[in-house]
């Protein structure tokens, strides 16, 4: 039984907080998980999980070994990356990203990168809420936004444009929208977690911000799609996801020559001190990736 491999187990116990669900997040059996446990607590010297018949919690020691036994298991990876395969990345990817964004857009980016390097695997983490990459263990987090989490490096993968749609039923049954200030007296849809919802639009140098009354929130993108679709209001919706439904005439774009505030897509990451040579390789594709591909354009 060797060190590297117990610290692993330690670390995802602390993650799920139960060696029954480490165990079988494993595929391993609950004595295994619990001598693993024991080989690091002997190794260190120290007790690093409190055990009780509800839960397991860290201990003021583990709570500060921990980040010091990630950062080794991760430089352990990225050495066996580096000595490993001639020099071709390898290993296992763990990607958050949300479930609109994954569907549309980076399935087919990272398909494309498989295919490149056959020796990587990745598991895709579905999540529409903010993660702590370190305790999820995260390798690699996508996310639309205008200012990500400071307490991570942010790299800029791509612009995220937006458009507002409504299906043909409700512009049909709704007054006329000319300008920025009729949508205030329309039904939207926006997203959740908000105490006001303002939409900010431009028109060459032109500015407008629009308090909007939405009837329907959500916290996920396309389920705002979907609603819109329905005939329920107007949506402030990524182009990318709105796209098919509009070229399909299923939705309508609205005030075409105003833009929402542009949102920048980010891949982010704890610390440039222990990127794995994957990780970077498949930053550096999506830079690529959505660079040459058209993948915002609308087809009317």
């Amino acid at each position: 039984m060797d060190r590297l491999t117990a610290a692993r187990v330690l670390l995802d116990v602390a993650v799920t907080q139960s060696f029954t669900a480490s165990a079988e997040r494993l595929d391993m059996s609950r004595p295994m998980v619990t001598r693993h446990v024991d080989l690091v607590e002997e190794w260190l010297s120290v007790r690093l999980l409190h055990r009780t018949t509800r839960k397991v919690a860290l201990t003021s020691a583990g709570e500060q070994c921990l980040p010091l036994l990630q950062a080794w298991v991760e430089q352990a990876a990225a050495l066996q990356d580096e000595l490993s395969n001639d020099g071709a990345l390898g290993g296992r990817i763990r990607i958050a990203t949300s479930m609109s964004f994954g569907f549309a857009q980076l399935i087919p980016a990272v398909k494309e990168f498989m295919t490149q390097h056959p020796m990587v695997e990745i598991d895709i983490d579905v999540q529409d809420r903010a993660s702590d990459l370190i305790a999820e263990r995260i390798d690699l987090a996508i996310r639309i936004a205008a200012n990500p989490d400071p307490s991570l490096i942010g790299r800029p993968i791509a612009r995220c444009d937006s458009i507002l749609v409504a299906s043909p039923d409700y512009l049909a049954s709704s007054r006329p929208i000319q300008h920025p200030t009729d949508l205030a007296h329309h039904r939207c849809l926006g997203y959740k977690n908000f105490e006001r919802h303002i939409w900010h639009l431009s028109q060459d140098n032109h500015h407008q911000s629009v308090e909007v009354s939405c009837a329907l929130t959500a916290n996920e993108a396309t389920t705002l799609l979907s609603a819109a679709r329905h005939g329920m209001g107007i949506a402030m919706q990524p182009t990318y996801l709105a796209q098919s439904a509009v070229e399909k005439g299923e939705l309508e774009v609205i005030l075409p020559s105003w833009q929402p505030k542009v949102m920048e897509i980010y891949a982010l990451y704890p610390s440039r001190k222990h990127l794995s040579p994957a990780v970077r390789g498949l930053i550096d594709h999506l830079l690529r990736y959505f660079a040459q591909t058209k993948w915002q354009d609308i087809r009317l």
